[in-house]
C-alpha cells in the first residue's frame, strides 16, 4: 500500500500526477464503487458518478489541502457528486428524492448486477425509504464500517448529529423490515 503522503505528492507532481493518479484508482476504485451503489442503486449510474468524482478528483487534486485524510476527501467527493446526480434524475422526472430512491430500489429485483437475497432487497427499500443523511451514515457504518470520526470527515458533521442519525435509521429500518415480513 501507498503511504499517503508520497501518494499526494506525486499526484501533485505535474511529472508523476498520470502514473499516481492510476495507483490511486487501483486502490480506490472499488471501495468508491459501492459506496456509490449503494446512494445511486443502479450499475450503470455507480459507473457514471464513479467517472466523475475520479474526473473531479484528478481536477481539484492540488485543491487538496491534507487537512482530511485523502480516502475522506475522496468520499466526500464521491457522496456529493451521488447525491448531485440523484437529485438531478429526480428533477427530471418531476419526483421527490425519496419517491425516486424507492423506485430505484424496487428496481433490485430485476438488476442482473444485483446478486442478493430477498432480505437484502427488503433492506434496501427500507434504507430507500429514509431521510438522505440517514441514508448515507447507515451505508458508512453498517456497510463499509466506518467509525464516526472517519464519517464526521467525510460528511463534515458532528459525530453526536451522526450517532442519532444512524440511531433512528436503524429505528426505521428495523420497523420497515417487521412490516415486510410478518
Amino acid at each position: 500500500m501507498i503511504i499517503k503522503d508520497t501518494l499526494v505528492a506525486e499526484l501533485k507532481n505535474s511529472s508523476t500526477k498520470e502514473k499516481a493518479f492510476r495507483k490511486l484508482i487501483t486502490q480506490y476504485k472499488e471501495r468508491l464503487y459501492w459506496h456509490i451503489r449503494k446512494i445511486v442503486i443502479s450499475h450503470d449510474d455507480a459507473d457514471d458518478v464513479l467517472q466523475n468524482t475520479f474526473i473531479k478528483i484528478f481536477k481539484s487534486i492540488d485543491k487538496f489541502n491534507e487537512k482530511s485524510k485523502l480516502y475522506s476527501w475522496m468520499y466526500r467527493i464521491a457522496t456529493n457528486e451521488s447525491i448531485t446526480f440523484i437529485n438531478k434524475r429526480a428533477k427530471q422526472r418531476n419526483v421527490d428524492i425519496s419517491d425516486y430512491q424507492e423506485t430505484l430500489a424496487n428496481t433490485l429485483e430485476s438488476d442482473i448486477y444485483f446478486s442478493g437475497d430477498e432480505i437484502q432487497i427488503i433492506l434496501q427499500k427500507a434504507i430507500a425509504t429514509l431521510p438522505q443523511k440517514q441514508q448515507l451514515v447507515f451505508n458508512m457504518k453498517y456497510f463499509e464500517e466506518l467509525k464516526y470520526d472517519e464519517i464526521s470527515e467525510i460528511l463534515e458533521t458532528s459525530v453526536g448529529g451522526l450517532k442519532a442519525s444512524y440511531f433512528h435509521a436503524v429505528r426505521k429500518i428495523e420497523k420497515y423490515i417487521k412490516t415486510q415480513t410478518n
